[in-house]
């Protein structure tokens, strides 16, 4: 607080402005209207409000100039907060009441008259600009400390639809549109769901994600919990988005598939970490979930799945030494390579003659034939779950 009273000489001059009040106020409407974009398009307060609050901040400078005591700045609080919750910028509104208080130093010049000249109008001008700075520090502080609850809230709300929209459960198609209207994501776009693991309590595993996101012109929710970094993008292309989650990402993280309306969110997420499972620990990349049919099956039921996966392979999970991985390696290069022996041969590195033994030996391990449609089925549904929940399978087996 700088303004603590005038002296005698300040509080005759403001008292014989006090009459010229409404041609004060006339004149600082006119100006700000005349220079401030904001109030001449009423984007904030109306004409009327402005007219009043231009005559009510003028009327208490001036009893605050021609009145002993400190004054009363509540009136600075109550328009800063005011102000705030209409979303006024802060810059346009302390520029306007330069303007009022300039207007109120320009009267006292106008009434000094040439015996006082200086002698008066020094102190006069420095109680005019303590009160000023005054005045203005509270409404600002009040402005900042509203609107930071104002972002707290949104910041709560915005984190509470996130969650609601991750969580899945029996959200209506009115539900969702509340959500995606606050969340600025479009209802029936194309999206895919991002699952980071983060490096630390609190901290990103995609630090300014969704400001790199908006700037190439994706949209996207995150949600930052102790485990994982978590987001829905809203997509135009999948190339991009992967490339920039891997300009900076701290840790593992899962893409999931393509999908169609934020109603399959929560299923999208699933599929996200068990892509980013797929990673093997300390690995700094991200993974995108196999689009097939087959790898959504397998990965809706995890703890069936790994059942599955340990029970058809166990025979080769079982097998000591290399053998084991060899021959699993030989499998998957079988479905990959669409049976062919040549192709199989150049994956791993052997002679194809090497590639058929191998091939008899899996079938002789597992009791099941390369031939019979129904036990290639299970193969490569079992397959497909080893590569998804490994270690869950293996313990499956020692169990």
């Amino acid at each position: 607080m700088r303004y603590t009273g005038p002296d005698p000489a300040v509080a005759g001059l403001a008292g014989r402005a006090l009459p010229r009040l409404p041609e004060m106020t006339k004149a600082t409407y006119e100006q700000i209207l005349e220079e401030m974009a904001v109030y001449r398009e009423e984007r904030f307060v109306s004409h009327a409000d402005l007219f009043a609050s231009c005559r009510d901040n003028l009327q208490f400078l001036v009893r605050a100039l021609s009145e002993s005591g400190v004054p009363d700045l509540s009136k600075a609080r109550a328009t800063g907060r005011e102000r705030a919750l209409m979303g006024a910028p802060l810059p346009e509104l302390l520029r306007a009441f330069r303007i009022g208080f300039t207007e109120v130093w320009q009267c006292f010049v106008e009434l000094t008259t040439p015996s006082q000249d200086l002698a008066t109008l020094v102190p006069a001008t420095t109680a005019i600009w303590d009160l000023m700075d005054d005045y203005i520090e509270e409404l600002t502080s009040t402005y900042r400390t509203t609107m930071a609850e104002i972002s707290r809230t949104r910041q709560n709300r915005r984190l509470a639809l996130v969650e609601a929209l991750f969580a899945g459960g029996n959200a209506t198609d009115g539900t969702l549109w509340d959500i995606a209207r606050m969340l600025d994501l479009p209802l029936e776009g194309t999206f895919v769901v991002v699952a980071a693991e983060t490096p630390g309590l609190g901290q990103e595993a995609l630090p300014l994600i969704e400001v790199r996101l908006r700037e190439a012109n994706h949209a996207s929710a995150w949600r930052l919990t102790p485990e994982l970094q978590i987001g829905v993008v809203s997509l135009r292309d999948t190339g991009p988005v992967l490339d920039l989650l891997r300009e900076d990402c701290r840790g593992r993280a899962g893409m999931s598939p393509v999908f169609t309306g934020l109603g399959d969110t929560a299923r999208a997420l699933h599929l996200a970490r068990v892509a980013l499972s797929s990673l093997p620990a300390g690995t700094k990349d991200v993974a995108r979930f196999n689009e097939s049919p087959l790898a959504g099956l397998v990965a809706s039921d995890p703890e069936a799945s790994a059942q599955l996966a340990g029970q058809v392979l166990r025979p080769i999970l079982e097998l000591p030494g290399e053998e084991g991985n060899v021959l699993l390696l030989t499998l998957r290069a079988w479905f990959d390579c669409g049976g062919s022996t040549k192709a199989i041969a150049e994956r791993v590195y052997c002679h194809p003659n090497t590639v058929r033994h191998r091939l008899k030996r899996i079938a002789d391990v597992l009791g099941r034939s390369l031939s019979d449609p129904s036990d290639i089925a299970e193969l490569g549904t079992a397959l497909r779950a080893l590569a998804m929940f490994g270690d869950s399978a293996r313990r499956a087996v020692r169990n």
